[in-house]
């Protein structure tokens, strides 16, 4: 083997090391759409194709008003089928009661939601519009709220309800460098890494805030144990694991919200006893059958399993577009 020959697969033999770093690193890395995001107090991600590629058979076309059908008529895309991946900050308001409400949004949404249609929609119901770094971000008026649309990409579309044209800026300005693996908002650099591999569906953070009431976690009318500004790393395997885990305070609030928590499990089991046979009243039994609650340290697990007839009968839900954003 002469001296060329060496160099050559040596050179060869370096690029293979590096493209079997970068692909490990890759699958370490959060989704391009999270690492978006800007600086939040939570982080909701849901990735909807695993649904549609094994569930599809299964998923009933979804009931939709007329206002809601005739929006999407009016843009073009149709979430259920068209909306593959989607990244959503939380943002707490400073006064719950302000005219903001008590939380706004920012969001990434990844899939077929560009085109001509959306464009000259949005841009008949702007009621201004901003140039940024190259971007034509649009203003909607909704609700008493103003929310930002901008796209982004040819299949990604930015959308924030946030008071101020800050955190829509930040969306822009960190796609420029989304090729960093890591890159991302303090949030999910601290706590990315305490999601299970090949999750569907996850959040860090204080992602309790949409279901806040008073402070107060409210889920099916029941008034969980936990506040709404508490830490905790959520999680929906493609198999239908569930993992929610709480990062208390202090090792005896630990205790005291695990034991809490098994109350309200053995009450619900109660509470579902009587109901009739069907698919989704089915799959709450199992869930809260399989449910188990475990605590160390200063931290509480909560694991269970989500029969699939408990995904709905869509694979995406219309609240994930503009409009929906816009509350």
């Amino acid at each position: 083997m002469n001296k060329h020959t060496r160099r050559t697969l040596w050179v060869v033999a370096a690029v293979l090391i590096l493209l079997a770093v970068a692909i490990f690193l890759r699958s370490k890395a959060p989704p391009e759409a999270a690492r978006l995001l800007p600086e939040s107090d939570g982080i909701l991600y849901f990735n909807f194709k695993p649904v549609r590629a094994f569930f599809h058979k299964d998923m009933k076309p979804p009931q939709r008003v007329p206002e809601y059908q005739q929006f999407i008529n009016a843009i073009g895309i149709d979430p259920e089928r068209d909306l593959d991946e989607a990244a959503i900050a939380l943002h707490r308001m400073q006064d719950p009661k302000g005219p903001n409400g008590p939380v706004a949004y920012s969001m990434v949404l990844v899939g077929k939601i560009t085109g001509k249609q959306l464009n000259a929609w949005l841009g008949s119901h702007a009621a201004s519009r901003e140039s940024y770094a190259g971007h034509t971000v649009y203003s909607i008026p909704s609700e008493g709220r103003t929310v930002r649309v901008v796209q982004i990409g040819y299949d990604m579309l930015a959308v924030s309800n946030f008071p101020t044209t800050e955190m829509i800026h930040s969306i822009i300005d960190r796609h420029r460098s989304a090729a960093l693996p890591f890159a991302g908002s303090t949030l999910l650099r601290r706590h990315y890494r305490d999601v299970p591999l090949l999750s569907q569906a996850w959040g860090v953070g204080q992602i309790g805030l949409p279901f806040s009431e008073s402070g107060a976690i409210k889920i099916l009318g029941l008034s969980l144990p936990l506040e709404d500004n508490s830490t905790i790393i959520a999680s929906l395997g493609w198999t239908g694991s569930l993992r929610i885990e709480e990062i208390a305070p202090s090792e005896e609030v630990a205790i005291r919200q695990a034991a809490a928590l098994a109350t309200m499990l053995t009450l619900a089991r109660g509470f579902t006893v009587p109901l009739g046979d069907n698919a989704a009243n089915d799959g709450l039994k199992e869930l809260l059958k399989t449910a188990a609650i475990t605590q160390k340290r200063d931290r509480v697990v909560v694991t269970a399993t989500v029969e699939h007839s408990l995904y709905g009968g869509s694979a995406v839900g219309g609240a994930a577009t503009p409009s929906g954003a816009a509350r």
